[in-house]
């Protein structure tokens, strides 16, 4: 159902659309050469620039495939609908065929295009509109065919305004959740490392095996007819995919106990990826693809935790060729740490960094937040069950 004032148009009606160009062995050998933007170019309302491949565009085709402010790059394979607005200036920079240029004939604006593209991503709507052999793909003739609800060009703006706003939220929280990841990688860098030393602490650091600070039980799978989802037994941590947001989240139940971990446990990956790191919020039985580490007594659990963390990216150096796929006990439990001597200062270094994990989980779970709430607005503006207020004077503009 159209709203009262509003009206279903077509893509072909409100843009004018161009596939680009078709890159080739004569392209990619004739000169000149000119950058040119691809798939993997073209985000979510943004472009990456860093990696600009070039190909050989004659006079009439730079004139075709070129990009004016306010134009709309989509993706036409891979991800069907991934859009952004061209407003960089006058950049001599092209397009190639993977993505469709439109350009707007003047009764919708881009902001409001691509943000109803991003509210109807995933869903029927669009999916009916793809064409479907071994890759997805949205072809130029079902894309003119998309509909679209159309409201009069003030509340267009209005709604992409209003968007706007949530979307600078989002940004300006990822940006403060990336700066919180650094300047923690940097304290990782500096306190585990002992470059960094707290005032009261002066006693030499060891670097032993993990396995005499730690006690590490490798995971053992049970028999898959013993797995259940009515609750029998213990959950079953079977490797990456019952972890979640760095906190154990099991699928599945099994009546056959192999191996167990407990509540605050240490969590790590020994299968692909390798070296993930997490904490158990279950008592439960460990696969295969899972050892659990504790703290033995005169050390800190936690500044074992961090410690993984901080060690996590490392993994591949103990890789035995191209792929690296598993680790065994005896690779976990001869790892060199270099630790404190003094449980004090070991709790002191793991108090300052789980401070700036609660940082940025907190920033992670009001981004969601936000993401919920904009999904949520959106719902409402783009499809007309909330109508914006329009004041006289933009009406009139």
């Amino acid at each position: 159902m159209v709203p009262s004032g509003w009206k279903l148009e077509f893509v072909e009606n409100i843009f004018n659309v161009q596939l680009g160009k078709m890159l080739n062995k004569a392209a990619k050998e004739q000169f000149p050469q000119f950058q040119y933007l691809g798939n993997t170019n073209v985000k979510w309302g943004y472009f990456e620039l860093s990696d600009l491949k070039s190909m050989f565009f004659n006079e009439r085709e730079r004139e075709k495939f070129t990009l004016l402010n306010g134009d709309i790059l989509m993706c036409e394979g891979g991800e069907v609908g991934r859009c952004a607005i061209w407003n960089i200036g006058q950049k001599e920079i092209f397009f190639q065929k993977a993505l469709h240029r439109l350009r707007s004939k003047g009764s919708i604006i881009p902001e409001y295009f691509q943000n109803y593209m991003i509210f109807i991503a995933g869903t029927k709507l669009l999916d009916d509109s793809t064409t479907r052999t071994s890759i997805a793909h949205l072809t130029r003739e079902k894309l003119l065919k998309l509909p679209i609800k159309v409201p009069p060009l003030h509340e267009q703006q209005k709604i992409a305004q209003i968007l706007s706003t949530w979307d600078k939220a989002i940004s300006t929280t990822e940006s403060l959740i990336t700066n919180s990841q650094q300047q923690k990688k940097s304290l990782m860098q500096q306190l585990l490392t002992g470059k960094k030393r707290f005032v009261g602490f002066k006693e030499k650091w060891e670097i032993t095996k993990l396995s005499q600070v730690a006690i590490i039980i490798m995971g053992s799978s049970p028999k898959s007819a013993n797995y259940n989802e009515t609750g029998i037994g213990l959950p079953l941590i079977q490797g990456n995919a019952d972890i979640k947001y760095r906190k154990s989240c099991p699928r599945i139940f099994t009546s056959q106990i192999t191996k167990e971990c407990f509540i605050g446990d240490i969590l790590l990956s020994v299968r692909a990826p390798v070296g993930t790191v997490a904490i158990s919020k279950h008592n439960a039985c460990i696969g295969r693809g899972i050892s659990s580490i504790k703290a033995k007594n005169g050390y800190s659990h936690e500044f074992l935790y961090q410690w993984l963390l901080y060690f996590e990216p490392k993994w591949e150096r103990l890789s035995q060729g191209s792929t690296f796929e598993a680790v065994n006990s005896h690779d976990i439990k001869s790892l060199h740490i270099n630790i404190p001597s003094s449980q004090n200062e070991q709790q002191k270094i793991a108090s300052i960094l789980t401070t700036a994990d609660q940082e940025i989980e907190t920033l992670q779970q009001k981004l969601s937040h936000l993401k919920q709430e904009k999904k949520a607005l959106m719902q409402q503006l783009l499809t007309g069950k909330r109508r914006v207020i329009v004041d006289k004077e933009t009406e009139a503009a």
